[in-house]
């Protein structure tokens, strides 16, 4: 049995762990170069893509065994998990400037970008995990794709409406007074609609492709590798 530090999840935060402090180093040079603060406030949206799977973490971490406390953890994880794919949108702030050269810049949102949506993707797969303890597979793989294109409409009300997770509690009503609106008269919002369907489609793809990855034929090729360890024996 492989010990945790030998797990292939210790081996993904590592590297999870590494690719924050690159992102970092890569934010305060730019800092350092150019004498602005540009794109500083992407380390601030990289540790709100790092709230939900700390979260996840600790209900595949710690047995919960009361319902209401793991549906109340995953009520959270849910409001927090659109930070991660969120910083995808922050390709927006590509563009020329003096100080510093764009290639530069692309290679610092998309390192930023990457490590968020990891993040996010590490999560979901321990909350889909966790949920198929109280499910079927594929009403859970229903919900995975519901809580994506979720996620794709909480990314539009962050990045378009200038919303944020905490705004539950700081201006619920003007938050849901924003939702509702757009559930009411989709045909008058089709940017809102067009970008959460849009975006939900492209991460359910990113998604069940980073979660298939790591599958491969080994399951299938064992009986055959069996048979022929026997006939090595023999």
């Amino acid at each position: 049995m492989k010990t945790f530090v030998e797990s292939s999840r210790f081996k993904i935060s590592v590297l999870l762990i590494l690719m924050t402090v690159f992102c970092f180093s890569l934010s305060v040079f730019r800092y350092y170069i150019s004498d602005t603060k540009v794109f500083l406030f992407l380390n601030w949206n990289l540790f709100l893509a790092w709230i939900p799977l700390l979260l996840s973490s600790f209900i595949i971490a710690f047995t919960i065994r009361s319902k209401i406390s793991l549906f109340a953890i995953i009520i959270v994880w849910i409001l927090f998990f659109p930070n991660s794919p969120y910083i995808l949108t922050d390709l927006f702030h590509l563009r020329a400037r003096n100080a510093v050269p764009i290639w530069y810049d692309l290679i610092v949102i998309l390192s930023y970008a990457w490590t968020g949506l990891i993040c996010g993707f590490m999560s979901l797969n321990d909350i889909e995990k966790r949920l198929s303890d109280y499910g079927k597979k594929n009403i859970i793989t229903g919900v995975i794709v519901l809580f994506l294109f979720m996620s794709s409409f909480g990314v539009y009300l962050g990045r378009f409406l200038r919303w944020n997770s905490w705004d539950v509690l700081n201006n619920p009503f003007g938050l849901f007074s924003d939702i509702v609106v757009r559930l009411i008269y989709p045909m008058e919002y089709t940017k809102t609609w067009g970008v959460t369907v849009l975006m939900g489609i492209m991460l359910n793809f990113m998604y069940f492709t980073f979660k298939w990855a790591g599958t491969n034929d080994a399951k299938e090729l064992q009986p055959e590798n069996k048979s022929l360890n026997g006939l090595e024996q023999f």
